[in-house]
């Protein structure tokens, strides 16, 4: 089969377009015909371990994981023995974040894992971004207890994480607040933002109004910077470690005072029920991807080249051509 492939860390030049093993069916696993992809953050983080601590989950000296992509959707070519949810010539869409491998004509995930039917009239180039961005917002959220009628502020709304929180919050009966550069402005207002900040006009932590939540979907602000911003128990909240992995250790001292704190949400790792809740999302209408780019699989150095600029809007899917 084709795949993009690696081999050591470093930059997007260490991809490569090639020949690689057909992963076989094991017991307890769905061999999926990938026809859509995504390239996100953490492939990045994955492929370059930056962060070093990548380095200690995926290989010191060189990577274990040779084919990156967690998100995905595809048809279900085989099963092994053991999985009854899903059956050859399936629609399916979903993320695997413990063996990675969606970055290739096919992949392995375990029974249990996150995987769900497509919803009907979606493609697999609309169905593939719908997990991985989305599940660290839900992720987010649901550990914050974001609750109807509450004050939310997110920093970086038009990204994979945060163009999918504003969505949920607004979802979740929030008002949501939402920071993002002056040309983004309509987009982020048309995924449901009862308020936009246009940060390139102004610091926005310098905003007048208080919430109960402030979420860095970005990861390029800081508890020291946002903490004005929160009610007397407000929390925010980073889809990252911060500088110095310093939300980890906030998240462990700043409750202890009783007062506004950090909150550091680790999300589950392949959860079918999240990857049922968007499908249910999206079927209502709740909840749609936001796709920016779209590259083949054989252009995958071009998308983590574009990707790392920061200038991406939502997701960029990668297709997955099987004519040849």
């Amino acid at each position: 089969m084709k795949a993009a492939v690696r081999t050591r860390y470093g930059p997007p030049e260490v991809v490569r377009f090639t020949e690689a093993e057909k992963p076989a069916t094991k017991d307890g696993e769905i061999l999926v015909k990938v026809h859509a992809t995504t390239v996100n953050r953490t492939d990045c983080a994955l492929r370059a371990a930056k962060p070093f601590v990548w380095r200690l989950l995926t290989g010191l000296v060189r990577p274990r994981l040779r084919i990156l992509g967690n998100e995905f959707a595809g048809e279900v070519e085989a099963v092994g023995a053991g999985v009854t949810a899903f059956k050859p010539g399936d629609r399916v869409f979903g993320y695997n974040e413990s063996t990675f491998g969606a970055h290739a004509q096919y992949m392995s995930v375990p029974r249990g894992g996150a995987l769900a039917i497509i919803p009907e009239g979606l493609t697999y180039e609309e169905a593939a971004p719908s997990t991985e961005g989305s599940h660290y917002a839900l992720t987010i959220i649901r550990r914050a207890g974001i609750r109807s009628g509450q004050d939310v502020l997110v920093y970086g709304a038009t990204g994979a994480i945060g163009s999918a929180a504003v969505q949920l919050l607004k979802g979740a009966g929030a008002t949501v607040t939402a920071v993002c550069d002056t040309k983004n402005v309509e987009l982020v207002r048309g995924l449901g933002a009862d308020r936009v900040v246009d940060y390139t006009a102004g610091d926005f932590t310098r905003d007048e109004r208080e919430y109960d939540a402030v979420i860095d979907a970005v990861g390029k602000s800081s508890f020291g910077r946002c903490r004005r911003l929160l009610k007397p128990r407000g929390i925010y909240l980073a889809s990252d470690l911060g500088t110095w992995s310093q939300n980890l250790l906030l998240a462990l001292v700043t409750p202890l005072f009783g007062g506004r704190k950090v909150v550091f949400p680790i999300p589950k790792q392949g959860d079918p029920e999240v990857a049922e809740h968007f499908r249910g999302l999206i079927e209502s209408g709740t909840f749609t991807p936001v796709v920016d780019r779209r590259y083949p699989l054989e252009e995958i150095v071009e998308a983590y080249r574009y990707v790392e600029t920061g200038q991406k809007i939502g997701n960029v899917v990668i297709t997955v051509d099987h004519s040849s």
